[in-house]
């Protein structure tokens, strides 16, 4: 990262505006993220909120909001849309606002279904957007940093240096624009810029057009002061045009102002010392009762297999760039061996239909839960000796440092924050914490996981394989003190006036 000036003794009013936050509502990483940052500033003294959508989801109705703001009118397109904000308060001190409209946010998933996404992503996220500024305007609430994340909150930056430019509560605000996967930019038709309230000439090359789409992402990209993505290698990777997704040259041009952060772990949640979701707790100093976890999750997913045989696990987002493609192709080579495998997830149809053939072919082997289960995902953690993360691309990753907590070896594709995280396994030396391959193949993958069960065999190896795991620490604490002084330098640069 490159250097700033340390934040010493500076407490920051801080919106964190996100599409989902767990435990509130969560699709995958993103909500985790934004969730574990918010609590863990508040406990650095700082004054720090959260912006997201209400959803119908019970976790949120759990937190009784109560209407803050009622009839906020605003135009997309030629239509007068309103909205509400209801607010409550989370980790007992912390500002919850829920931009309320039932029409973009009661229904049962957060952006789309297994057969694509919804069709009016784009009249939502603007409509969130919108609601929020006048809702901030309104209620007169200031903040010296509003952080946004991903494409669904990247048109906020843009509208605070243009249709709000003029308003006296965001003159001293600065943005911070976070990348949690620059493949989801959120693309749409060139008519959506007119629900923008912008205007065409807005939707040009050198601004929000790409390739003949309306791109929201590259809003946040250009407009936001300062922009972060979640890991150092990352940060470098989506430079380049093999991981740039065609924003390659917007971000090297803000390349002084782009900076990676890991992602850390939240470990109230993710401890096999405590965690009420598993069968039995454990340390690094019990680690046999790893195995009472292991049969209970053989017990829980139906597998016929030997309690003694390695178990491998996998949480994801069922894509291909999570590394599906990789593993249909050798789940047949893996069911040879005497293993078992359980597979989490939900996504792409077309690697849910896959999997659950597979696990027809292999009933007594195979498990594949097409499901978000949170309880089952802990299970997973806990009672897996291997997890698999063969992604093509990988900002970051959080499975991969939650398996080492539990004391579940990892073996990852060599890419982004998995690169930066896992340190490959020498069983010479004992020294190591997994397994990597770098060529996105389907023979290096399987390669890889051949190491991992090699060294399975050996079981003083493994356990010292293990215990590296385990000791090593991603808590927030780290990385919410480099978002400080990540937020000092926007300030500075707002307050500087500079022109990005």
């Amino acid at each position: 990262m490159k250097k700033f000036n340390e934040l010493k003794n500076t407490n920051l009013k801080i919106l964190i505006v996100t599409p989902e936050a767990f435990p509130l509502a969560r699709t995958g990483g993103l909500g985790d993220v934004a969730g574990s940052l918010v609590i863990t500033l508040s406990k650095l003294n700082q004054n720090v909120a959260l912006a997201m959508p209400k959803y119908k989801k019970k976790e949120i109705d759990l937190v009784s909001p109560q209407l803050e703001m009622n009839n906020i009118t605003l135009s997309l397109g030629n239509e007068k849309v309103k909205g509400a904000v209801y607010s409550s308060k989370i980790d007992s001190d912390i500002d919850v606002y829920f931009i309320d409209n039932p029409k973009y946010f009661y229904r049962e998933e957060l952006y789309g279904t297994s057969h694509g996404d919804y069709l009016d992503n784009d009249e939502r996220f603007i409509f969130f957007s919108k609601v929020l500024i006048e809702f901030l305007i309104n209620s007169n609430k200031r903040f010296d940093i509003i952080h946004c994340n991903d494409w669904q909150t990247a048109l906020i930056p843009l509208f605070l240096k243009t249709i709000y430019s003029n308003n006296g509560i965001f003159q001293e605000t600065a943005t911070v624009y976070t990348i949690h996967n620059l493949a989801y930019q959120g693309l749409f038709p060139p008519e959506s810029i007119l629900l923008t309230g912008l205007g065409w000439s807005y939707f040009t090359p050198d601004k929000l057009e790409f390739w003949g789409k309306l791109n929201f992402m590259k809003a946040g990209l250009l407009y936001s002061d300062v922009i972060n993505t979640v890991s150092k290698k990352y940060s470098h990777e989506i430079q380049t045009e093999e991981f740039g997704c065609g924003l390659e040259g917007v971000l090297k041009k803000r390349r002084d102002s782009l900076f990676g952060i890991l992602n850390g772990v939240d470990y109230k949640v993710w401890n096999p010392t405590d965690d009420r979701m598993i069968k039995a707790n454990y340390s690094i100093r019990s680690i046999y009762k790893k195995q009472i976890n292991k049969e209970d999750l053989i017990k829980e997913t139906n597998l016929k297999i030997n309690p003694k045989w390695p178990l491998i696990g996998m949480i994801s987002r069922l894509a291909e760039q999570k590394g599906f493609d990789l593993l249909t192709k050798i789940l047949d080579k893996l069911m040879e061996i005497d293993l078992g495998i359980v597979i989490l997830g939900k996504g792409d149809k077309k690697y849910e239909d896959e999997l659950l053939k597979f696990k027809e072919r292999y009933p007594n082997k195979m498990a594949a839960r097409i499901e978000f289960n949170e309880i089952l995902s802990h299970k997973i953690e806990a009672g897996a000796d291997i997890f698999l993360i063969p992604s093509k691309y990988e900002p970051c990753g959080l499975n991969q440092m939650y398996s080492l907590k539990y004391g579940t070896v990892p073996v990852v594709r060599a890419t982004g924050g998995l690169d930066d995280t896992i340190i490959e396994f020498d069983p010479k030396t004992e020294t190591g914490n997994g397994f990597k391959f770098e060529n996105y193949s389907p023979e290096d993958f399987l390669n890889a996981i051949k190491k991992a069960l090699e060294v399975y065999k050996d079981k003083k190896k493994w356990e010292k394989l293990i215990k590296n795991g385990m000791k090593q620490d991603f808590s927030w604490g780290q990385s919410a003190k480099e978002y400080l002084n990540l937020y000092k330098f926007a300030i500075e640069k707002r307050l500087n006036r500079k022109i990005f």
